[in-house]
């Protein structure tokens, strides 16, 4: 029994040995940007001089005074709370009218995730494209049905540039939901929903009732990673305003780049990152074991 053991031992650890280089590859790559973040966000470093002795906690007293951090988390949750459920409400919608076969469905499917595949900076050029004031064909389409020449100044008039960012968001990535919804209904036992149509249910009672509660994680997956992409809303945004008018549409990705490579506070934008990431990983976590108890 003891060679046998021996040899298992032997066997458990080569393998592990020839796991650990790529798991410290991970590491090193994952884990240094992120304590150097943290190491900088305590130093003193600006475009005036280069302070590396510790600093404190001056950075992070500072940003939690800071009015226009928090402004900019409030634009952020802003095109959060509306763009997660109109992208989950519509990318439903969409799987559900593509469970079913229908003629060309796999050419239907490849043009909706089209979008998805294109760089949000590409995407956000070319809607800023649409939205041009003079020659952009959403501003023409608008003057043939009212008669009148349009001149909506999409991008730069408060009372639109929310409304053109969350189009073009909406637009990018409702079929990134859209997969993964149809992924998660194609998985459901239709045993179960005929079972409840005979039973009388009706179309939306047994969705409601059978097919919402099965694919509840992947909902839950799949609002989570699009809560964390919105979180982290930059190219779009940068593409159509630059946070503008003003800061009015300034998220905090947005804030840190204007921090870090147009006013070189580096320690400070480092303070900002690490607060952001503390941020996030407690919502992944919390986030995770809902997902655990969904099961």
């Amino acid at each position: 029994m003891q060679p046998a053991s021996g040899q298992a031992f032997v066997g458990r650890g080569f393998k592990y040995g020839m796991v650990w280089p790529a798991v410290l590859v991970i590491l090193l790559i994952g884990l240094f940007p992120i304590v150097y973040t943290a190491i900088v966000s305590f130093q003193n470093i600006d475009m005036f001089g280069e302070d590396t002795s510790f600093q404190g906690g001056v950075h992070y007293a500072r940003l939690m005074g800071d009015a226009r951090f928090w402004q900019s988390v409030l634009h952020t949750m802003i095109f959060l709370v509306v763009a997660l459920p109109l992208e989950l409400v519509l990318g439903l919608l969409l799987a559900l009218l593509f469970l079913d076969r229908l003629p060309g469905k796999q050419i239907f499917v490849a043009l909706l995730i089209l979008p998805v595949v294109t760089s949000p900076i590409i995407a956000g050029s070319t809607w800023r494209l649409l939205f041009d004031n003079r020659y952009g064909p959403i501003n023409q389409i608008l003057s043939w049905l009212t008669g009148e020449p349009a001149t909506v100044l999409w991008t730069v008039n408060p009372v639109y540039v929310y409304p053109a960012i969350l189009l073009a968001e909406v637009w990018q990535w409702t079929p990134f939901m859209f997969l993964l919804l149809l992924a998660g209904l194609s998985n459901v036992d239709q045993s179960l929903n005929e079972a409840a149509e005979l039973d009388g249910a009706g179309f939306w009672k047994t969705f409601w009732y059978v097919t919402l509660p099965i694919i509840k994680p992947v909902i839950l997956i799949a609002c989570l990673i699009r809560a964390l992409d919105l979180f982290r809303l930059f190219d779009v945004v940068w593409a159509l305003t630059r946070g503008g008018p003003g800061t009015m549409t300034e998220t905090v990705s947005i804030y840190a780049y204007v921090l870090a490579f147009k006013q070189f506070e580096t320690s400070y934008a480092a303070a900002l990152a690490v607060v952001i990431i503390v941020l996030l990983s407690l919502v992944v976590m919390a986030a995770l074991r809902r997902v655990e108890f969904a099961r």
